[in-house]
């Protein structure tokens, strides 16, 4: 069997080129949410040595004379043009597996290497005509190769965006040019003390034994990546099954003292979690909520606040999974404090295909209602685009001067956002 990893390229910059083709050669960035740090980067912007992470302020004083292109992230776009890349890549693959929202996995059980980096090339092509979006791909014999490979095709012209790791002299190579901190399963923690036990390159890795590996590490995924680039497959395909817990969390513009204002966050981060476990087809048992106060604000009081609330019956259901949340809020809070950050986490998962209904309080009328309400409020914002139905507790208000509502006014931030002309009637591009 071979894997294929198709990536796309510098994703969210080339979701925010898809419609502004001037963009094309010049620097552009992509911020975190409420316009925080830089979390995209085009080529261009990489050249320049502007660096994941850049504080969005020190831009312009660090770069003062280049003129680059800013944008606040836009999930909504970038979500709907990654959907259609997997849809033509579904069309063309024996099977996949998506495993981020601009990288899947393919599946191969043929060994015409040939036809298959012809594969790739193709698929590269087709997939720039019909979406716009550069994508790049890694063919290997294990899955970690792969992802190796799709660096290579990324950065390397030569592979015309499609790069095969077949032989044993082409997985030696591979393994001698890539940077040991940079394979998929070792990560940073492992990167830097394996760089402290000499172990410089991918390659350096792979040399070592198994008796060394677990001397130094004794730990399973570094040792199933070790064995990955030495050509054995062994990371199971049940590995990315369905997520297990989903997890939406954000800072604040500015601090939050009210627990009436963390209601809100919090009611936002339920209901996107809810929406995932429905496109998953999963509910869930248990809701966590999370609340944090700054760290770097010492003359102020610390706390980090965790609670959580357990179903009966578990659901997907928006309404019944904000009360929950909205419960668990109540008993991490503490008063007096000034939170910069909330989250809420699901756990407790399962298929909504088999579920264990408790015989205290369940309804099936309104179960039946509920799920009635879900399905058409994600169909409305799937057609007109995102919260454009909301349950009341989502919506950021307070009351203005002169008793008028100030509407967003603890709305997170995206004063660079781009229009969304494939999801929202109103952002549809207007030929002239």
């Amino acid at each position: 069997m071979y894997y294929a990893v198709v990536d796309c390229d510098n994703c969210y910059v080339s979701c925010e080129r898809v419609f502004r083709p001037e963009l094309n050669g010049r620097p552009v960035v992509v911020l975190s949410n409420n316009d925080g740090c830089v979390v995209a980067r085009s080529e261009e912007a990489k050249q320049l040595g502007i660096k994941a992470g850049t504080p969005y302020y020190q831009l312009e004083q660090q770069f003062p004379r280049n003129k680059i292109a800013v944008f606040s992230s836009n999930y909504e776009l970038y979500g709907e043009l990654t959907a259609r890349v997997m849809s033509l890549i579904s069309k063309v693959a024996p099977s996949y597996f998506r495993y981020s929202i601009d990288e899947c996995f393919v599946y191969f059980l043929d060994d015409d290497l040939p036809r298959l980096k012809q594969w790739g090339e193709q698929l590269h092509l087709n997939v720039r005509r019909q979406v716009g979006i550069p994508v790049s791909v890694g063919i290997a014999p294990t899955k970690t190769l792969a992802k190796m490979a799709s660096h290579f095709a990324k950065h390397y012209k030569g592979y015309r965006h499609s790069c095969l790791i077949a032989t044993p002299q082409q997985r030696a190579k591979a393994l001698q040019l890539y940077p040991v901190d940079d394979v998929w399963g070792v990560g940073k923690r492992y990167g830097a003390r394996l760089q402290q036990l000499g172990i410089a390159t991918a390659y350096d890795l792979a040399a070592k034994s198994q008796a060394w590996l677990q001397f130094h590490f004794n730990n399973k995924v570094l040792l199933r990546t070790w064995q990955e680039l030495q050509g054995v497959d062994c990371i199971p395909n049940e590995t990315w099954a369905k997520k297990q817990s989903i997890c939406t969390s954000r800072s604040f513009p500015k601090l939050i003292t009210e627990i009436h204002e963390l209601r809100t966050h919090v009611a936002n981060y339920a209901a996107r979690c809810a929406e995932k476990l429905r496109r998953q087809h999963t509910v869930a048992s248990v809701v966590a909520v999370f609340v944090q106060t700054s760290p770097f604000r010492e003359d102020l009081q610390q706390h980090n606040g965790f609670a959580e609330t357990h179903l009966l019956t578990p659901t997907s259901s928006t309404t019944t999974l904000l009360k929950a949340a909205n419960e668990a809020l109540t008993k991490a809070f503490r008063s007096g404090c000034h939170y910069k950050k909330a989250g809420v986490i699901l756990m407790g998962i399962t298929s909504d295909s088999a579920i264990q209904t408790n015989f205290v309080d369940f309804d099936a009328d309104r179960f039946a209602r509920l799920k009635h309400l879900d399905s058409v409020v994600d169909r409305v914002n799937k057609q007109y685009g995102s919260e454009t139905l909301v349950i009341a507790t989502q919506q950021y208000t307070r009351k203005g001067g002169q008793g008028k509502a100030d509407v967003f006014a603890n709305a997170m931030r995206h004063t660079f956002r781009s229009k969304n002309p494939t999801t929202r009637w109103a952002d549809i591009i207007q030929l002239k």
